[in-house]
C-alpha cells in the first residue's frame, strides 16, 4: 500500500545519479548532505516539502528526547513510527493508500464511520490535478497531465495541498497559517547552503531548540478522524506548537488498471478555528506585521528589495524564529544564505511563485540577532537608499514624461497624477522607471551590507555615493541611461524630437542636483562625483 517508511517511493538525487529511498533513509541522505534534488518535486512544493521534513523531523526527534539527528535510516524509522505506533502498529499514517476510511492514510485523515464514504464524490486523476496551483484555460502550465504519475508525485501533491492550499470555493477551505483565503504561507529562513540537506538539519536544529518539553497536543492532523462537520474545528490549544496541518477531506485509492488516483469530499467548515488570528499561528518561517497583527501575504511582485528589506529590517515586522541565526551560527563567521519562499494567491487566480536567496555576512547575521542599535542602524541605512531610490525614481518619472509630452512639461502633471489603467502614456511611464527598480534590486543587499560593514560616518558617506553615482554603476547614472533609453524608444514627432530631449535631459540634471533631489553627490566638500 505504498508505505512511504518501509518502502522505497521518494525518488532522490545523488552525485548525478537517482534512486528511490524510503523517508528514514531520505533523512539520512540529508543529514549526510549526499542529496542534491528531488526530480518529483516541482519548483512551487519545495518549502511545503521542506517545512513538512522540518516539522516531523523536529517532532519526532523530541518526542524521543534526542537532542541530535540520527545517524542512520534505523534510527529515523523508530523515532518517526513512534509517533503513531500505539494508535496505529499497521502504519496506516504513514501509507499513501488505506482502503479502510476509517483509518487514516499519508496525509488523508479517517472518518468517523463507513457511512462517511459516500462524501467523497469528486474524483482527481493525477497529482497535478490535486496541486493547489491555479491554471487559466491550460494557457501557462497544463493541468491533469501526469498520467502515468509515480507515488512520490501524489506524495509531493498530497503535503502541499494539505500545508499551503488557500480557500478555493464553498467547501474548500484553506490552512490556518496565512492571512485569509486568498493569502500564502511565505517562507523566510536562513541556512548555511543552498543545498536541501544543510537546509533542513539547520531548520530542524534551530526548531527543536524552541520547543518546550511540556509541548503537548495534537501535531500530526491526518492522524484524527475529520468528517467536515462544523463542530469538529480544532482550537489553536489543542494543537502542538509546530503541528503539521491538513485543510482537505481526500483519499487516494488504486483503480483498475493499478494507477493511484484520489477521491475528495468538501466540508462545512475549516480544520483549524483561527481565522481571526489572520495567521499569527506560531509559523517559524512566516513573519508577522506588528503594526496590523497579521501574517505576510506576497503580492504578485514577488521579494523586491523593498519588501524584504521591509521584513527584515524594519521594527514594524517580527521576524520568525528560523530567520535568528542559531548559538552555532553566533559563533561562526561564516556567510549565511536568507531563503524567501512563497507563492502569491489572488481570488480564483496564482499570481506565481517567487524565490530568493540572499547572501547574509557575519555582521548582518549578528544584527538580526536581537532588535538593538546594530539592527536599527542596519534598518536606518536601508531606509535612507530606499527613500534615495525613490527620489531617482520620482524625477526619471517626470524627465520621460516630459519627453513623450514632447518637450512641454507643464501638460506633464495630469500624466504623473494618472493612473497606469487610466492613461497609456502613464504606464508606458512607469515601464521604463521599474527598469532602473530592477537595476537597483540587483545589487541593493551587496550594497547595503558593504556600508552595513564600515566604520565612521565618512566611510560610510563614501560607500553611499559610490552606489548612488559610481561612473556608469552608480543608479544616479543608469536613470540617466534609462532616460536616454526612453528617448531612444518613445514616439516623438520628428519636429520635437530635439527639444523633448533637451528639456528632459535638462529637468533631469536641474531636479538631481537641487534642493529636493540628490545635490550632495555634486559637492566637491562631500566626496561627490564632481
Amino acid at each position: 500500500m505504498f508505505n512511504i517508511l518501509t518502502d522505497p517511493l521518494i525518488r532522490i538525487n545523488v552525485a548525478g545519479n537517482t534512486y528511490p529511498a524510503p523517508l528514514p533513509e531520505t533523512y539520512t541522505a540529508l543529514a549526510d548532505d549526499k542529496a542534491d534534488a528531488f526530480p518529483a518535486l516541482r519548483p512551487h512544493q519545495r518549502h511545503a516539502w521542506h517545512a513538512f521534513l522540518v516539522q516531523l523531523g523536529a517532532m519526532a526527534m523530541h518526542r524521543a528526547g534526542l537532542a541530535e539527528p540520527p545517524s542512520d535510516a534505523a534510527e529515523w524509522l523508530r523515532i518517526i513510527r513512534a509517533l503513531t505506533l500505539d494508535d496505529y502498529p499497521g502504519d496506516e499514517p504513514w501509507q499513501l493508500v488505506v482502503d479502510d476510511i476509517t483509518k487514516p492514510a499519508f496525509m488523508q485523515p479517517p472518518a468517523s464511520s463507513t457511512e462517511r464514504e459516500k462524501d467523497y464524490k469528486s474524483t482527481v486523476a493525477t497529482p497535478d490535478e490535486l496541486d493547489m496551483l491555479i491554471t487559466s484555460k491550460n494557457h501557462d502550465l497544463k493541468t491533469a497531465v501526469a498520467t502515468q504519475a509515480a507515488p512520490d508525485e501524489w506524495l509531493f501533491s498530497l503535503v502541499t495541498l494539505q500545508t499551503m492550499e488557500g480557500f478555493s470555493g464553498a467547501g474548500n477551505y484553506g490552512i490556518s497559517r496565512m492571512n485569509g483565503g486568498y493569502g500564502s504561507r511565505p517562507a523566510f529562513t536562513l541556512t548555511p547552503s543552498e543545498r536541501p540537506g544543510a537546509h533542513v538539519l539547520r531548520d530542524i536544529t534551530a526548531l527543536l531548540g524552541g520547543i518546550t518539553m511540556t509541548d503537548g497536543g495534537i501535531g500530526m492532523l491526518w492522524t484524527i478522524p475529520w468528517d467536515g462537520a462544523k463542530a469538529e474545528k480544532l482550537s489553536l490549544g489543542q494543537l502542538a506548537s509546530h503541528y503539521i496541518e491538513i485543510c482537505r477531506r481526500i483519499r487516494l485509492r488504486f483503480g483498475a488498471d493499478s494507477h493511484l488516483s484520489g477521491v475528495r469530499a468538501t466540508s462545512k467548515a475549516e480544520r483549524i478555528e483561527a481565522k481571526e488570528l489572520k495567521g499569527r499561528t506560531g509559523d517559524p518561517w512566516t513573519p508577522i506585521n506588528q503594526k496590523e497583527d497579521k501574517a505576510l501575504n506576497l503580492t504578485a511582485a514577488g521579494f523586491t528589495y523593498k519588501r524584504v528589506s521591509d521584513c527584515l529590517t524594519s521594527a514594524d515586522w517580527e521576524r520568525p524564529v528560523l530567520l535568528k541565526p542559531t548559538q552555532s551560527e553566533q559563533r561562526s563567521s561564516e556567510t549565511m544564505q536568507l531563503v524567501a519562499r512563497s507563492m502569491a494567491r489572488g481570488q480564483g487566480k496564482t499570481e506565481g511563485y517567487h524565490e530568493r536567496i540572499i547572501p547574509i555576512r557575519n555582521k548582518t547575521k549578528m544584527a538580526m540577532l536581537r532588535r538593538d542599535s546594530n539592527l536599527d542602524d542596519l534598518g536606518q541605512i536601508a531606509q535612507d537608499r530606499i527613500e534615495q531610490v525613490v527620489i531617482v525614481q520620482s524625477i526619471l518619472r517626470h524627465a520621460i514624461t516630459s519627453f513623450a509630452t514632447h518637450g512641454d512639461d507643464g501638460r506633464t502633471s495630469t500624466v504623473l497624477r494618472s493612473r497606469p489603467q487610466d492613461n497609456p502614456l502613464r504606464k508606458k511611464v512607469d515601464e521604463w522607471v521599474s527598469k532602473l527598480d530592477e537595476i537597483v534590486d540587483a545589487r541593493f543587499f551587496d550594497a547595503l551590507q558593504d556600508e552595513f560593514e564600515v566604520d565612521g560616518e565618512t566611510e560610510r558617506k563614501r560607500a553611499r555615493n559610490e552606489w548612488l553615482m559610481n561612473g556608469r554603476d552608480g543608479i544616479v547614472d543608469h536613470a540617466r541611461q534609462t532616460l536616454h533609453a526612453a528617448e531612444d524608444s518613445l514616439p516623438c514627432p520628428a519636429i520635437h524630437r530635439y527639444r523633448a530631449r533637451v528639456n528632459a535631459e535638462g529637468l533631469f540634471e536641474g531636479r538631481i542636483r537641487g534642493t529636493k533631489g540628490l545635490p550632495f553627490l555634486f559637492d566637491t566638500h562631500e566626496g561627490g562625483a564632481e
